[in-house]
């Protein structure tokens, strides 16, 4: 098995676009191991390496790749089965950091508050889950490992790897996760599949910017759905279908999630608009992925036992 890493490539990737030299290609229907770094590039590790010290903005959220997928064109759309997502060490980390999160005064929206003090929690991480604190008497977190930043290239951008969009990448979506295939559209030739900043663990919303952050070693299979086109990311699990909205305002993401998710009902199960608009109103349900990041990421989900049979 194809194993493609972080380490394939001499300079870290922290960008997403069409514009460098694949680390490594893959075929249609094709699985393969691959390793990524945490969002701090591993530097991070404990209150003696806070971010301020250890890392420089834009130079945050590395990712691996681009993976060149043989025989994806634009107008297809690209397939990732996430198999399996373990933690590369034994411990996650999070933070604090100043004028970063949902709840405090950042770049993107100003206010005379001081910043928050900036800190670093190690939790360690066990066969059965995540330890916040030793020193709090609390049960274990669930390790619940996911990909923080997972999409393609587009067509003539370079897209940050800290930002969400039309093309995934930063979404922060827990639904990103083993046993559930994700889709993207596919605008430059390979499609150029970036994968990284792996989450052990997150609530919704990844209030205070910081998920429980890990190195990976993840098992993918790719495959290519030909002819089809899709305009945002969607998410299949054995329990919902799932589209995805990156916007600012939170609404604006919301509707783009439902917009896409009833052209889905549609499109693909042959109810009429009307009808997936209103089914949408009586049986979806919403996460709210992260309110953090340059745009917020809003998943739409509608339940499997619910959809009509294909003919």
């Amino acid at each position: 098995m194809q194993r493609i890493s972080w380490q394939d490539d001499p300079e870290r990737c922290y960008v997403i676009g069409p514009y460098r030299e694949s680390i490594a290609r893959v075929v249609p229907g094709e699985t393969f191991i691959v390793e990524t770094l945490d969002a701090f590039g591993n530097r991070v590790t404990g209150n003696d390496t806070p971010p301020s010290k250890v890392l420089s903005l834009p130079y945050v959220n590395p990712v691996t790749g681009p993976i060149f997928v043989e025989g994806a064109v634009k107008g297809d759309t690209l397939a990732v089965t996430i198999q399996e997502i373990k933690p590369a060490r034994d411990f996650g980390v999070s933070a604090i950091i100043p004028e970063f999160g949902g709840v405090c005064g950042t770049t993107l929206t100003r206010t005379l508050n001081e910043p928050l003090e900036e800190r670093v929690w190690v939790h360690p991480i066990t066969s059965d889950g995540i330890i916040y604190d030793p020193d709090l008497d609390i049960p274990k977190i669930p390790l619940e490992p996911f990909y923080g930043t997972m999409g393609t290239a587009p067509e003539m951008e370079a897209i940050s790897t800290l930002a969400p969009g039309w093309h995934g990448g930063n979404m922060d979506a827990p639904d990103v996760c083993p046993g559930n295939t994700i889709y993207f559209p596919v605008n430059a030739p390979g499609a150029l599949l970036y994968v990284g900043d792996g989450h052990a663990a997150q609530g919704d919303g990844e209030v205070s910017g910081v998920a429980v952050e890990i190195p990976t070693i993840g098992t993918l299979t790719v495959d290519l759905v030909k002819g089809k086109s899709i305009s945002s990311p969607r998410i299949e699990s054995q329990e919902f279908i799932m589209a995805v909205g990156n916007a600012r305002p939170m609404e604006d993401a919301a509707r783009i999630a439902f917009y896409e998710l009833v052209q889905w009902l549609s499109q693909e199960y042959e109810i009429d608009r009307l009808n997936a608009y209103q089914l949408c109103s009586q049986v979806a349900k919403v996460r709210l992925a992260n309110m953090v990041d340059t745009l917020y990421t809003i998943v739409a989900k509608f339940p499997r036992k619910f959809l009509p049979r294909r003919r």
